[in-house]
């Protein structure tokens, strides 16, 4: 299988290559116009959302949240992706309501350099988290980690994915997310209908699992739900593509964006709820579904992580290089320096699959929580329209988000027990409802401080 694995990634590396136009102009390779200055259409736009939100860690953790926890697991792992509708919102405000022409822009607006610093931040860890997570899953696929296969397969297909993400930027970033969307439908077609023909979908299989409001599954569902509010906003690459189109065709790709992920995550988590359901006692997901599936389902499924991950993975380094030298403005925006800054990120992400954690979730769980001090912001300043919130609030909340993000690291991770014994996703809920709860008091304490401090108006 490994060497099926190999030829399909040299194919469809081979093809995004040459779909990969090397492009002779700054704003062509940072804002992804063709060279006639054209926007994206609706299917390329929304078929790019899709590919970018749909990783492969993603499809992974939802077949492993299946596994273990049931349809309530994968459920709760595509309430992430109502982040959607949210991220319309969002940027339809941002943009076509208050005029904004990117996230820093406003955030600089409201908070001066303690604003977008703050975002940065977040951002950059966003993405290097980004890297590291589908460069892994790679691994995993090739062999045990630390093992020759293993890192050969993390190198090469970082190599490759750098080498055309560098040629073209967000234009061959665009160009290829249509054509590995595309092929991406087609792979997972096909392995649903040989799950659907091999008769291993059923009501009792997929509700192996009873719903129960204390398990882990319904539990992380309410997480996704606090935290869908503000996750969209820290993710750079889905904020990237709202500001390429009209009103129209933005809209409604993240509403297209929305529905065909929720389906898409669904359909490959039942994999691993099937898997979960007929699991003999320690077998693991991927022996399990080998042993009901067969080498060939296996093989398309391995083949849908691998499509998943490059298409990720290029229009994470577009979008770092954009973060860098557009946004940040760290370094003039060219062509040389967006490329020296994707090299950067893809270097950081392969530290990260070498030397960090090997916890999938974490990854999300800690950006998504860092991303709540986003949420105060967006109730409140953009489509409460509050301009009274001092800097202070700000700063604070995203301290409290950072200090709880940091708290659910270790907590998962077993290197203290301050929150008890409890699952992790307790713990999660418990500090994600912390985060949001206590971020919009401090904004809304900020407010009646700065009111109470205004002067008075004079009387003629």
């Amino acid at each position: 299988m490994a060497l099926s694995l190999a030829i399909v990634v040299g194919i469809v590396a081979a093809i995004s290559l040459f779909l990969s136009p090397k492009v002779n102009n700054d704003h062509t390779f940072f804002k992804g116009y063709s060279k006639d200055g054209e926007q994206p259409g609706l299917l390329l736009l929304t078929f790019s959302q899709v590919t970018t939100w749909i990783f492969a860690r993603s499809l992974l953790n939802a077949a492993i949240l299946g596994f273990y926890y049931g349809i309530w697991g994968t459920l709760a792992y595509a309430a992430y992706y109502l982040s959607f509708l949210t991220g319309g919102k969002i940027i339809d405000s941002l943009r076509f309501r208050h005029g904004y022409t990117s996230v820093q822009a406003f955030l600089h607006d409201r908070f001066g350099r303690w604003g977008t610093g703050c975002y940065n931040f977040v951002i950059g860890l966003r993405l290097i988290s980004e890297v590291f997570a589908n460069i892994l899953v790679i691994g995993i696929l090739f062999g045990v980690a630390g093992s020759s296969s293993y890192t050969f397969a993390v190198v090469l297909f970082a190599g490759i994915t750098l080498v055309y993400s560098m040629l073209g930027g967000l234009k061959a970033s665009l160009r290829t997310d249509l054509f590995q969307m595309t092929l991406f439908l087609v792979v997972l077609a096909l392995l649903s209908g040989l799950v659907l023909f091999q008769g291993h979908v059923s009501i009792d299989n997929i509700m192996f699992k009873a719903f129960n409001i204390t398990e882990p599954g319904p539990i992380l569902l309410l997480v996704a739900l606090l935290q869908v509010w503000s996750y969209p906003m820290h993710d750079p690459v889905m904020m990237d593509r709202g500001f390429l189109a009209d009103r129209e065709t933005t809209r409604k790709s993240f509403i297209h964006a929305g529905w065909i992920s929720v389906i898409c995550i669904i359909i490959f988590g039942s994999f691993g709820i099937i898997a979960g359901a007929q699991a003999a006692s320690g077998e693991s997901m991927n022996e399990a579904l080998l042993r009901l599936l067969g080498d060939n389902a296996m093989l398309l499924f391995n083949i849908t992580l691998i499509i998943s991950a490059m298409s990720t993975l290029d229009s994470t380094l577009s979008s770092s290089s954009k973060l860098v030298a557009v946004d940040m403005k760290l370094m003039p925006a060219s062509r040389f320096n967006g490329r020296v800054t994707m090299a950067v990120f893809m270097l950081l992400g392969l530290l990260c699959v070498f030397l960090g954690n090997k916890d999938l979730f974490s990854a999300v769980a800690v950006s998504g929580t860092a991303s709540m001090y986003l949420a105060p912001v967006i109730f409140f300043c953009l489509w409460g329209k509050q301009d009274q919130v001092p800097v202070w609030s700000y700063v604070s909340t995203f301290i409290l988000a950072i200090a709880g993000a940091a708290l659910y690291f270790v907590e998962s991770a077993g290197h203290t027990q301050l929150l008890g014994d409890a699952h992790k996703y307790t713990k999660l809920l418990f500090i994600s409802a912390t985060v949001l709860i206590g971020g919009c008091l401090l904004f809304w304490l900020g407010i009646l401080s700065n009111r109470k401090t205004q002067p008075l108006p004079s009387s003629a």
